[in-house]
Formats: C-alpha cells, structure tokens, sequence
C-alpha cells in the first residue's frame, strides 16, 4: 500500500468546501482539531453546518465551534449543546443563536450518535426509544415516530442517517503509511467511517506500522479512511501535552469574545484577522 503523504493544515482547510457538513468532537481530549480549524478561519470558508459528536460542552471543543461560529464560518449547528463546560456560556454562539444568525438543529447525545452509526453502517436511519414523550420531536421534522415493525402498536422514533462531507479531529501520532492512533476513543473511528472525507492533524509521525503492534492495533484507524494528513505539534491546544486543558487560555478567550470589538480584535492578536464581523 502506498504510504498517505504528509501536508499543511492550509491544504487540509482547502479541502473543506463553502457550505460543506462536518463534524467535530467532544474534546474531553487531545482530539480538537483546533490549528484546522484557525486554519479554516483564514480561509474565510462560510456556510458550514457542523455537527457536533457528541456535544461541543468541553472547554475546548466548545472554544473552537464558538471560534468558528464568531468567524462567520458557520450558518446552521447539529447539536445538543455548545458551551465552555465549567466556564459557562460559549459567547459567540450564544450572541449568534439570540440575534438568529445562527440556526440551531437541536439534538440528544444518544440521537447523534444513532444517526452517525447508521451512516457509517450505509443505512438510511437509525431507531431509538429515548424521544418519545420529548418536546423534541416538535422541532425535528426530520425525526419520525413510526411503529415498530416486529411489534404494531409499539411505536419508535427514527432519525435520519448522519453522512458529513467532512470529518475533523487531532490524533497523537501517525505511523509511517498514514494510519491514525486514536486509542480507545471510539467516537473518531465512528465520524471517519460515516463521512465522505476524512481530514486529521497529529502531534508526530512515527516510523512502522500501527497494525503490527497488537497493543496500537486495536486503536487505529487504518489510512485507507483518512484523505489529509497535516503533522501539527500542539494541533490539540488549547490543550495541553499532557491532555488537561489549559483553562486559563480558554478564560481568556471567553473574557474577549463577550462582544464584537473584543472578538473582532482578538481574532487580529491571532492572525485571523477580518476587516468585518459576519453580518
């Protein structure tokens, strides 16, 4: 097999098109593509629909789809919910949701996750219990309530396939043909299997190959899945090597995004810089 070649985060960004779905992780740990997503900042891409596997509530997470919604990256989020965790509100998402900027599909944990696995098995939908009863099936017209075909008069709530145009994640390492280490971090290797492309940063590379080690095997998503490869040391942060977040650097970030000066100017300190804010 032909080893997948290594790029720049730039690259990886070009990939991901105007309008495209992608989906991005919890961020309970090193798995926050953060430099792809500051890369696709510059860029200027627009009309992203992000989905969020399960929710963006982690400090992290939630900083970097706050960033990417404050950036005007983002026209509409699937998700059932985006914050700063313990921190508090995620401000820009909170003043785009309120302003009605920003469409908001709402969604459970287990309804997100039920779509991505019927999309990574190719099937149309996927049945769970846990809506019935819900106001939320008032909102999703997308979400049906039909009967259980084994049992009639038994009812069960279907929710469409989860298909994104794109997946993103950070992984610690690749080995030298492209395959992913993700440990036992199933949630990756489920959006990599459900999306039509796959783009990844990683701390490092490293020689051989993970599926000749019995004890990385186990945890690897094989090359063939992934379709950009940029090696981007501390992709991760604001977390940290060790895998804490670095809270203080979040604070910061939610301190300055309260309005549109702080986060038009903070957005400039970084090299993101736009001469408008997202009307």
């Amino acid at each position: 097999m032909q080893a997948l070649p290594t790029t720049d985060v730039d690259t990886l960004a070009a990939q991901v098109h105007d309008g495209a779905s992608l989906t991005v992780h919890k961020g309970d740990e090193r798995d926050v593509p953060m430099a792809l997503a500051r890369a696709l900042v510059r860029r200027g891409v627009r009309g992203l629909h992000v989905i969020t596997l399960p929710t963006a509530a982690y400090p992290a997470s939630g900083m970097m789809v706050d960033l990417l919604i404050g950036a005007g990256c983002v026209d509409s989020v699937e998700t059932s919910g985006i914050s700063l965790h313990e921190l508090g509100a995620a401000p820009r998402f909170t003043q785009a949701v309120k302003s009605g900027r920003l469409k908001v599909l709402d969604a459970t944990c287990p309804a997100v996750y039920a779509a991505l696995q019927a999309g990574a098995k190719g099937q149309p939908f996927a049945p769970l219990r846990g809506l019935i009863g819900s106001d939320l099936l008032r909102h999703r017209s997308d979400y049906r309530v039909i009967d259980n075909p084994f049992a009639p008069g038994d009812p069960i709530v279907v929710v469409p396939a989860i298909n994104a145009d794109v997946a993103i994640f950070h992984a610690e390492m690749a080995d030298a043909e492209g395959n992913v280490w993700i440990g036992r971090d199933r949630d990756r290797l489920l959006a990599a299997h459900a999306a039509n492309t796959v783009l990844v940063t990683v701390d490092r590379r490293v020689p051989g190959c993970f599926f000749d080690d019995e004890a990385l095997a186990a945890g690897t998503i094989p090359a063939e899945l992934i379709h950009g490869l940029a090696v981007v040391p501390g992709g991760g942060a604001p977390y940290l090597a060790d895998g804490r977040p670095d809270l203080a650097a979040v604070r910061r970030y939610q301190h300055v995004a309260l309005d549109d000066a702080g986060f038009q100017a903070w957005l400039r300190s970084e090299g993101l810089v736009r001469d408008a804010l997202p009307a």
